[in-house]
């Protein structure tokens, strides 16, 4: 099985990076300085064993690429950059007739519900993952990933629903390149559970780490909010009990020398100006969810609009002012 990740910034750089290393082949696709950056040099990987520079080949696109069966293609890019992405990668060819949408299996390594929806549009084989790993890229060809004895935990499992080889295959793969890859019959209970965790996302880009009365009460009411739309969708996601029992300490973000983590990925998109941030499909998600079944979303509302004027507008993240998000969090 050849890996080609599409995305290989944070999350998709370190999944990769990882593979290359248990000497899985892997192609990791990337755009502008980044991929530049990963051609001249090779992918600058570092954990807590420490830094070292990984010669995982690279490419644009798959243009440059010629695709075989047995390919892997596993999507780690932000959900509003999936469309274009999924539609220039299902109608590829795959060598011996065929094309990328009918043959090859599609992993969705990405926050927010909504990318398997999108890709089963246009790929037969479809598995949604559930990415809980620590990892930054704020440099061109650069990524931290600091979690230990684990790099990562990545559910995984077909869409909508059920298991077969082909994830249990990749499930080892992963397992054997420093990550816990359980496979789920339902992976969306468990994307739906990140989901929610992931609603404080654009309060910390926009106003600082949450910590402290003010930015815990907003962030509990956003997870409130999203809990609420939630069962009234009639939603089950995976318990706290349970991520906890999955989870335990097998993924904890270790002290790397020379390393400072500002934020998550949120808050990395506003630092490296990408003028774009996912809020529309994390905050976003529970707005729609609230709108269809009745249920008032105010606070992720408010963090959404927030989120994407501050990418819009290039602001620097963590510099809403305190009376602002007093405003918010009495309203």
């Amino acid at each position: 099985m050849r890996y080609i990740v599409i995305g290989a910034g944070a999350v998709g750089g370190t999944i990769g990076g990882r593979l290359h290393e248990s000497g899985h082949d892997v192609v990791l696709v990337a755009r502008g300085a980044h991929l530049d950056a990963l051609r001249r040099d090779g992918l600058r990987l570092t954990t807590p064993e420490g830094p070292r520079t990984l010669p995982v080949p690279a490419t644009g696109g798959p243009e440059e690429l010629g695709l075989r069966p047995g390919d892997v293609l596993l999507l780690a890019v932000k959900t509003q950059h999936s469309l274009p992405l999924l539609d220039r990668w299902a109608a590829r060819p795959v060598a011996g007739g065929g094309t990328a949408g009918e043959l090859l299996p599609l992993l969705c390594a990405q926050n927010g519900v909504e990318n398997e929806r999108l890709a089963l549009r246009r790929f037969r084989h479809v598995y949604g993952v559930c990415v809980w790993l620590p990892s930054t890229h704020l440099e061109p060809g650069r990524v931290v990933a600091p979690g230990a004895p684990l790099s990562g935990i990545l559910h995984l499992g077909r869409y909508p629903a059920g298991r077969d080889a082909t994830a249990r295959r990749i499930s080892a793969d992963l397992e054997a390149s420093g990550f816990g890859a359980p496979v789920s019959d339902d992976v969306m209970r468990w994307k739906y559970a990140k989901l929610l965790s992931n609603l404080a996302n654009a309060l910390e880009a926009v106003a600082g780490p949450v910590e402290g009365g003010l930015r815990e009460s907003v962030a509990a009411r956003a997870a409130a909010e999203g809990a609420a739309v939630l069962a009234a969708a009639g939603i089950v996601p995976a318990g706290d009990e349970e991520q906890r029992a999955v989870r335990g300490d097998r993924v904890t973000p270790r002290p790397i020398d020379g390393e400072t983590r500002g934020g998550g990925s949120s808050w990395q998109s506003l630092a490296r100006g990408a003028g774009d941030i996912e809020a529309d499909h994390l905050n976003g998600e529970i707005v729609l969810l609230g709108r269809l079944h009745g249920v008032p979303t105010p606070v992720n509302e408010a963090l959404q609009r927030l989120a994407g004027a501050f990418a819009r507008e290039g602001r620097a993240p963590g510099s809403l002012p305190d009376a602002a998000l007093a405003e918010l969090a009495a309203g």
